[in-house]
This record gives C-alpha cells, structure tokens and sequence, in this order.
C-alpha cells in the first residue's frame, strides 16, 4: 500500500532538478520574447466555472474535462484551454478598452485524455492574446512572436504550418452544407478518412469541380505560390478573401525576415469552433506532437459581452522540451553555483561567507559537514548537482577550495 504513494495518476509526472531547472529557463526566455513584443502577464484561475467551457464556446468536449462540485452544487473544471478564461477576463475587467490589448500567460492546462492516447492529462503552456486588431499585421505579428519564442528557447530547425478556416468553410456554404455536416465532413478529413469524405459527398448534390476541391483540400499544402492557382479555381469570395489574407500574411513576413519558417496548409482544420480565420501548428523533429498552436478568433469575445477581433496561440511546453532533449539543444541554467561546507564549530563564519557571496549574486547553499562523512560524499553529491566549486569552511580556521568535476572540465 504504501508503494502506492509513490506513483502519480496516470496523465501526469513529476519534474525536478536540471531537467526542471531547464523547463524554467526556456519559459523565461519566452516570456522575455512575449514582453519585448509588448505583451502583459496575466494569470487565470486554475478552475473555473463549467460554462466558460461549454460547447457554444468551442473548447474541448464536456467528456475530456476534469469535472467536480464546490459547497453551492456549481460545477467546476479544471481549465482544458487558456482562450475561453481570458476571453472572460476580458469581458469582465477590460469591457471599456477601445484599444488592442496585448498579453501573454505561462499556465496549466488540464484534458482528460483516453488512456490509450498516451498523452499528457497536464500540460505546460505560455502563449499570448492579441485582442482588439483583425488586420492582417496582427496575424503576422503573433506568427513572428512563435518564430522568435521558438529561437530564443535553443531551437533550430521547425516549421510554422498556416492555413485560413475561411477557405474551407466558404467551399461548405457553396455547397449548401448545414453546420452538421460541416462538422462531419471536417473530422473525416482531420482524420485523414478519405473514404469517409467520398461517401459523404457522393450523396451531396453538388458540382463535380466542388467535389474535386473538397477531396484535394489534404494535397493544398506547400509554398503560398504553389496556392494561389486555388484561389482562381474557387467561385465564392468567402474562400478567395481567406487566401488572399494568406498573401497578405506572406508579404508582411518576409519584411520580418520571416517568411522561410512559414509554409501554407488550406487542408487544415481545427476542433475548436471559435477558430474564425487564420489557424497554425509550428512542428519539430524529435515528437510527433505540434510544439504550437493557435489562430483568430473574432466571435468568441462577444460571448463574453466584448464584441472585438482577436488572434493568439499557446506553446506547448512540454513537447517543446521533449523535442529539444531528442534533438540534443543544450539550456544553459542557473543551478546552485557554491557549496560552503563548515564544521560545526565555525558556523558564524560560514553563514557571513555565504551572505556575502549572495551579494555579489552568487547562487549559494550552506551545508553542515557530518562527521560521519568525507569531503568526497560532498564531492560527489556537488558532482550530481553540477555545483561550481565547493568552499570548505575550517574548524581551524582555513577556507579550503574542493575540487569539483566541473572544475576538473575546465582545467
């Protein structure tokens, strides 16, 4: 039983020492990327109120939701998505603003996956809300914030994948489909069921050309100039304006310098129904997972009372570090730098020793040697630690310098 104890539930895990100490730096420099954009923090409860999350809201189902009751009978949940909360908050305590509101959040996220998915039921997410602009520069911006986020936390070589959920949904309302079908027909191309999506089709009456677009929406993927033809192949303005805002994107990207880390995907789709225009996935090697996520959403604000344009996106920080380990990007941390070890009878000294080297912002710990104890315990333990340097503070009064393996590396 007391075995038991040990073991966390399913879905979620246990982070310390370097690998924590790396997970903290990269965040960092995230954040520190979100705020020279000009982003505020912001934080949100971890639970909320169940109909934040609702299915009018676009959000994750009521089944992968972590549910539960307070003292009054409400139901509550663990928040499954940062958008819906902040939309909240925004709605409630920035309803006067008439100007883009820009913030940025470090938070966790909880779903309440299939066992058999193998993915995490908690997960670590920073991203950003870019609330009040529906031009095409706040599409961009967001993107370019992913793509400097991503090479200030180590990583090289991934790729921004971008598509317009206004394409698809202008070839649907060509077609006549009622929002039923639309979402039948955007889950069996999600899921790669082209079978399905011929059935389906094959009892619309619609045009073979309509037809053919639908089944070719998995091959619409590549360089914007590989698209453009698309954009003359469709017949309703709802699907060429969603192209067109691609260009509009791509133009504003290269003056970024940008825009070799973006390619263009008019097949993809999203589960979220607050989605409205643009939405994009940045990918990696090292998980199978999107390290990125996000897009715009102009009608889920006026849920909460504010009716304005917005665009963000969350990076998921835990495939993020799991592909930069696989990929071998070292993080550079700020681990405990010092060891001042004392004998007992000299603590004074050693407590003023350690105090002065905080003041030169030394990161130091003070550790009281055990008798029972040789200097290569605390050696090794320094070692395993990646501690600077050991300072051994005397009983007869010498402060002597231990060697560590990292001292060892550098000679």
């Amino acid at each position: 039983m007391a075995a038991n104890l040990l073991h966390t539930p399913e879905g979620v895990r246990d982070i310390y020492g370097r690998e924590c100490a790396e997970k903290l730096a990269v965040q960092d420099r995230i954040s520190h990327v979100f705020h020279l954009y000009g982003y505020e923090d912001i934080e949100t409860p971890t639970f909320e109120y169940f109909d934040i999350f609702n299915k009018e809201r676009g959000s994750v189902t009521s089944r992968e939701m972590f549910k539960f009751f307070d003292r009054d009978n409400n139901t509550l949940v663990l928040r499954p998505d940062m958008t819906p909360a902040i939309a909240r908050c925004v709605g409630k305590y920035l309803f006067e603003e008439n100007m883009p509101v820009r913030l940025c959040y470090r938070e966790r996220t909880f779903i309440n996956n299939s066992s058999y998915q193998g993915r995490l039921k908690e997960v670590t997410q920073t991203g950003v809300e870019l609330i009040g602009e529906d031009a095409g520069g706040a599409d961009a911006e967001v993107i370019a914030m992913v793509i400097d986020a991503l090479r200030a936390a180590g990583l090289r070589e991934f790729q921004v994948e971008l598509g317009q959920v206004e394409f698809f949904r202008g070839l649907a309302d060509e077609a006549g489909m009622d929002a039923e079908t639309q979402e039948t027909l955007r889950e069996l191309i999600e899921n790669k069921n082209y079978f399905g999506v011929e059935e389906l089709l094959s009892l619309r009456d619609m045009s073979p050309s309509l037809k053919t677009m639908f089944l070719k929406l998995p091959e619409l993927f590549g360089t914007l100039d590989q698209l453009e033809q698309v954009k003359h192949l469709v017949k309703n303005e709802r699907s060429r304006k969603a192209v067109e805002r691609l260009e509009e994107i791509q133009v504003i990207l290269q003056s970024y310098g940008m825009a070799d880390y973006v390619s263009y995907d008019l097949g993809m789709l999203s589960k979220y129904q607050y989605y409205t225009g643009i939405i994009f996935k940045a990918y990696t090697y090292g998980t199978g997972e999107y390290i990125v996520n996000g897009g715009r959403y102009d009608k889920l604000l006026v849920q909460f009372g504010k009716d304005v344009p917005a665009v963000g996106f969350a990076i998921q920080v835990d495939q993020l570090m799991l592909a930069m380990s696989r990929q071998k990007v070292k993080v550079k941390t700020e681990n405990v730098q010092t060891m001042v070890l004392y004998d007992t009878a000299v603590w004074d000294r050693a407590v003023r020793l350690a105090s002065e080297l905080r003041k030169q912002d030394n990161r130091t710990v003070l550790v009281r040697k055990s008798s029972k104890k040789g200097t290569e315990e605390y050696q090794a333990c320094a070692e395993r630690r990646e501690f600077e340097k050991i300072l051994w503070v005397k009983e007869d009064g010498d402060t002597v310098v231990l060697e560590t393996r990292a001292e060892r590396r550098s000679i």
